[in-house]
């Protein structure tokens, strides 16, 4: 599988972002995934930050730290997975990463993106 995530920039804080990530490379369906999202800021550990559940996509997780604020969904019929982002944060400014897991959840990753940078400032 082959993922490109788009749709980061620079934002002022309480501003929204949506990122997009297109999956190519899928031999059966891209609902066989689980697909998240996690992200690494300069200096801190990488955090994963929301989970769609694969096979109908029923189920979602979160991290406590966007809880409330970020929104996943997957269009599986385009390949792409979304997350929305509400009130950004100066402490949301990271490189975020999409990422393929077969399993039902995002257990752990088998496939990922390059990323796309988010910078949350004034």
């Amino acid at each position: 599988l082959q993922l490109v995530e788009s749709g980061g920039g620079l934002v002022q804080p309480g501003g929204s972002l949506r990122l997009s990530c297109v999956v190519s490379g899928i031999t059966a369906t891209l609902d066989d995934y689980a697909m998240g999202w996690f992200r690494q800021a300069p200096g801190k550990e990488r955090e994963g930050i929301s989970c769609i559940s694969s096979h109908g996509g029923d189920r979602t997780n979160y991290a406590d730290s966007v809880k409330g604020r970020f929104t996943i969904s997957r269009d599986n019929a385009k390949n792409t997975v979304y997350l929305q982002m509400n009130g950004l944060k100066p402490e949301d400014t990271a490189v975020y990463y999409c990422g393929a897991s077969s399993m039902t959840m995002c257990v752990m990753y088998d496939y990922w993106g390059q990323g796309t940078q988010v910078t949350v400032s004034p």
